[in-house]
């Protein structure tokens, strides 16, 4: 929104207050000087006036020098009431000895005759000095000029001072023109600043318009708007101005095209990353965060922006700010204390200047879960490989010492000996098959020979020979029974016959040895949409629920010490797996302990309708 200035807090008003301000104070001591020459010519050319005439101070000196007083007397009040000067309002003659020798105010004759009592007066007659002022009387708020003029006489060798003439006229005249004139030039001067005023407003608007467009299209740019640009008025200072300000408008939006192409570019790089990033301040306050890192911390971008970043990776307890500026040390974030299975490795890294000015730090987070999980897993592996060959080594070492020492001597045992070794070494070549058929199957180099065939056909041909097996058992005290549910139609799927004969056996020897003595195995198979599934059920002792999500793990027992008694490699549910996902199929099992267990097997199914032809 545009925000209006006030005319009184405008530049405009400004510059016109400004010179008007000026042409009052220029107006101001001109007028003072003004009236004060005014007022000293006025003095001057009224005292110039008001001064008795050479002849008339000859006459009174002569009046003044008479032996015979009261006619002298009479001949002064005649010379000094004989002036026609009406600014003059009083005259007095006063000789040497301060006796007032006559006076010109017709209502003050008494005090002819009587010695003056005027400091001024006696000050005249001892220094024999013209004496002129200008007095105030406040009584009346009138103004007086006073002049006390010696009388010399001239005549002779010496100079005798004769008296002094007291002359003292209105200045009331003098004033009031000085006043007239003073009035008249305040008005003009009020009427001066006025249209000084108007005219500056007026040239100030002309001078501030450029301004004003300037500072309306340096607001655009700060709004983001750059179209337009300011006219240029002239090749003066402003429009030299206003060519700079859109040369800065165009650089400016170049540089925005340029810095919002950037973080669009920037944006779409932390967007796809698989890593998550973090970008702080120096004063490790988060200001970029990457939709990776938020899926990692599980937090919401807009939370977590401001706040610090030892806060959201929780670091606080083991680092400072200064630390990991300093250090930029690696960390691993094991959030699955959090309840969470992710692992995260975060690495730091300074954001610095050219001039070593450190102005933020970037945090990158790495999910090392699958990693860790893989590292674990191949220990685990290793432990389990050693682990599961010692023990028929050690076996095996046994035997074949103590054959040594002179049991195979024994007929009687050292035919039991060998059996053993002979089984262990058995044993230890199924592991090791089963681990170079696990090993192909994980490098890709392990191949399928697909074949179309009945499944019903294959499953019976199975479940016949587990059959033959019971019966021919020479442990006649177990009896277990194979109970068959298929589906009546024909399933062709096209498998490879071998290997989904390996994890059938594989199976069916599982539900064998865990089930108890009198036991029925259930064997169903049925079709879906577009999958067959094949089920085994025992009525064993079942899986513990913790147990489940391990069961296809690779050497993992439920059992372990039965399973290693029973020969058992703890690899055959592994590879189960991995054929059945080598087929495009699901392998999983369900189980509740002392009920059973039920092993499900999917593999993908497309119908096949008499009269397709074969090729």
């Amino acid at each position: 929104m545009k925000k209006r200035t006030p005319f009184f807090k405008s530049i405009n008003f400004k510059i016109a207050l400004v010179f008007a301000m000026l042409l009052v104070v220029t107006l101001e001591v001109f007028g003072v000087i003004f009236v004060r020459q005014l007022e000293t010519q006025n003095l001057n050319q009224f005292k110039s006036q008001v001064q008795l005439q050479p002849y008339v101070d000859n006459a009174i000196i002569d009046q003044l020098e008479r032996s015979n007083t009261g006619k002298a007397n009479h001949q002064i009040q005649q010379i000094i009431s004989s002036g026609n000067n009406q600014n003059i309002s009083e005259i007095r003659v006063i000789d040497n000895k301060g006796i007032i020798r006559g006076t010109s105010d017709a209502n003050d004759q008494a005090i002819v005759g009587q010695k003056s009592t005027d400091r001024n007066v006696k000050s005249v007659i001892y220094n024999t000095r013209t004496y002129q002022q200008v007095s105030y009387n406040r009584a009346n708020n009138t103004r007086y000029f006073i002049s006390i003029v010696p009388l010399i006489n001239t005549q002779g060798t010496t100079n005798n001072l004769v008296g002094v003439v007291y002359l003292r006229a209105d200045l009331e005249s003098v004033y009031q023109n000085v006043n007239n004139i003073t009035l008249i030039f305040v008005v003009a001067a009020l009427i001066a600043i006025t249209v000084g005023l108007i005219l500056a407003i007026l040239i100030a608007g002309a001078i501030t318009r450029p301004i004003e467009e300037m500072r309306q299209r340096t607001m655009q740019i700060a709004r983001g708007d750059y179209s337009g640009h300011v006219q240029i008025y002239g090749d003066d200072e402003l429009g030299q101005l206003a060519e700079a300000v859109n040369n800065l408008s165009v650089r400016v939006e170049e540089a925005q095209e340029s810095t919002e192409s950037e973080r669009r570019r920037l944006d779409s790089v932390l967007g796809y990353m698989t890593d998550g990033v973090i970008a702080a301040d120096r004063r490790g306050k988060i200001t970029i965060v990457n939709e990776m890192a938020t899926d990692f911390l599980d937090v919401n971008a807009d939370q977590v922006i401001g706040q610090s970043i030892l806060d959201v990776l929780k670091l606080r307890d083991k680092y400072n700010l200064r630390d990991l500026f300093e250090n930029q040390e690696q960390e691993v974030l094991d959030l699955s204390e959090e309840g969470k299975d992710l692992i995260l490795h975060a690495s730091f890294a300074l954001i610095q200047r050219e001039s070593g000015f450190i102005s933020g730090l970037v945090c990158v987070l790495h999910d090392v879960t699958e990693q860790q999980k893989i590292d674990e897993d191949r220990k685990q592996f290793v432990s389990n490989v050693s682990h599961e060959l010692r023990t028929p080594l050690t076996s095996m070492k046994s035997y074949i010492e103590a054959l040594v020492d002179g049991a195979w001597k024994d007929p009687e045992v050292a035919p039991n000996f060998l059996k053993v070794t002979q089984d262990e070494t058995d044993r230890m070549m199924r592991m090791i098959n089963d681990l170079l058929n696990l090993s192909r199957m994980d490098s890709g180099t392990a191949k399928l020979d697909l074949e179309f065939v009945n499944l019903n056909e294959l499953f019976s041909h199975i479940l016949d020979r587990f059959d033959m097996i019971l019966k021919s058992s020479d442990k006649p005290e177990k009896m277990y029974s194979i109970k068959r549910d298929f589906t009546k139609r024909d399933i062709w799927v096209e498998v490879d016959t071998d290997k989904i004969q390996q994890v059938l056996d594989n199976i069916m020897n599982n539900a064998i040895k865990y089930s108890p003595d009198g036991g029925v195995i259930t064997c169903r198979l049925l079709e879906t949409h577009n999958h067959v599934i094949l089920s085994i059920s025992d009525q064993g002792l079942g899986i513990p629920k913790d147990a489940l999500p391990h069961v296809f793990d690779r050497f993992y027992r439920v059992d372990k010490a039965r399973s290693r008694a029973q020969g058992g490699t703890g690899l055959g549910l592994a590879i189960s797996k991995e054929v059945i996902q080598m087929h495009g199929g699901r392998i999983w099992v369900e189980s509740k302990e002392e009920v059973g267990s039920t092993f499900y097997i999917s593999l993908p199914y497309e119908p096949f309708e008499e009269g397709d032809a074969w090729e």
